[in-house]
């Protein structure tokens, strides 16, 4: 914990205000032998230097910022976080991580107990796009920004994504090369900007190139291995079965592979797949997903960049941060020429 203890800690620990040890650190008088104590012995347990202390009561900063995300299994967001952690110790910073619901309510949860840990600020990469609770934090000028995410209708949030919609219509794109014609798409609910941006794209896609779209080969249901499994399953029993997959993460993508393999499907002979996200395992030359990158490093350490501007108020742009990223095709050995 060396390095980033701050008086807030101290305080807490010896069970006193950050008034009382500021009063201990400048040896006023009137503080009693015992509390004097105390918060020397919370310095000595915590391993940190009355001097640092000192800093960190003149800054007012704790030095820790906030992650929320939905689900931190979400090997996405797992890599992500472990970037974010990884960068944050660069410059001095502890990272609070916590595993939030989607709803507004619990949203307003996971943001106060932040608030109460005494974070500079807050990363958020759980959240529905019309969340409007957030306005209430930008205009108390809390810094929050959002990553591979976005809240509409509020002009002053700040966020780093990736051109979702443009992603979408690259992937489809790619498919109809291959000479695909029936393309089914995997999405979790619409609710959320990168699922609904992303159906967009196909949407998109599909017309620009003359494809029909088909209400039966869409799935925006919850992001659970096992329904996405049994829903490419039942595509796959059909005879009119599609001959390629398109799936907003990388994680239902590997469902509906293991799907192709119970139905004695051949990839990409027999069907051909393509996810979204570009996670560590995609890679694995056993499994070998062409995939979208949201270029997920780049993303995570802007949007940890863009945080500290936010929270040192040195950004010389007073305007809100809205970046968004250029996706990346990477082709790899789960798409292929459409033979049927």
């Amino acid at each position: 914990m060396k390095g980033r203890v701050s008086a807030y800690d101290v305080a807490k620990l010896a069970k006193v205000s950050q008034t009382t040890v500021s009063r201990v650190l400048n040896n006023y008088p009137h503080v009693r032998k015992e509390t004097r104590k105390r918060v020397h012995d919370a310095i000595n347990t915590l391993g940190f230097s009355p001097d640092e202390i000192a800093r960190s009561l003149a800054s007012k900063k704790t030095n820790t910022i906030g992650l929320i995300v939905e689900d931190i299994s979400n090997s996405f967001y797992a890599e992500t976080a472990h970037i974010i952690l990884r960068e944050a110790q660069k410059y001095d910073y502890e990272v609070i991580i916590i595993d939030a619901e989607t709803d507004e309510n619990s949203f307003e949860r996971a943001i106060n107990t932040l608030n109460g840990k005494r974070v500079d600020g807050i990363i958020v990469a759980s959240a529905r796009m019309d969340n409007q609770k957030v306005k209430e934090f930008y205009d108390k000028g809390f810094p929050i920004i959002f990553y591979n995410r976005r809240i509409y209708g509020i002009e002053e949030s700040h966020y780093v994504e990736v051109d979702n919609r443009l992603g979408a219509k690259i992937a489809v794109n790619h498919l109809v090369e291959n000479k695909h014609r029936k393309i089914a798409f995997i999405s979790g609910p619409t609710i959320y900007s990168t699922f609904y941006q992303r159906f967009e794209g196909y949407k998109e896609a599909l017309q620009e190139n003359g494809l029909e779209y088909d209400e039966s080969l869409i799935y925006k249901g919850e992001v659970i291995y096992e329904q996405v499994f049994q829903f490419a399953l039942n595509l796959m029993r059909d005879k009119e079965m599609p001959t390629a997959f398109f799936a907003s993460t990388d994680q239902m993508a590997l469902a509906i592979m293991d799907a192709a393999a119970r139905s004695g499907r051949h990839i990409p002979y027999d069907i051909s797949i393509i996810g979204f996200d570009d996670i560590e395992i995609a890679s694995n030359p056993y499994i070998g997903l062409s995939t979208i990158s949201q270029r997920k490093r780049e993303m995570a350490v802007l949007t940890l960049q863009k945080l500290f501007s936010l929270i040192n108020k040195d950004d010389s742009n007073s305007e809100p941060n809205k970046i968004t990223l250029e996706p990346e095709l990477i082709i790899r050995k789960t798409t292929g020429v459409n033979n049927q």
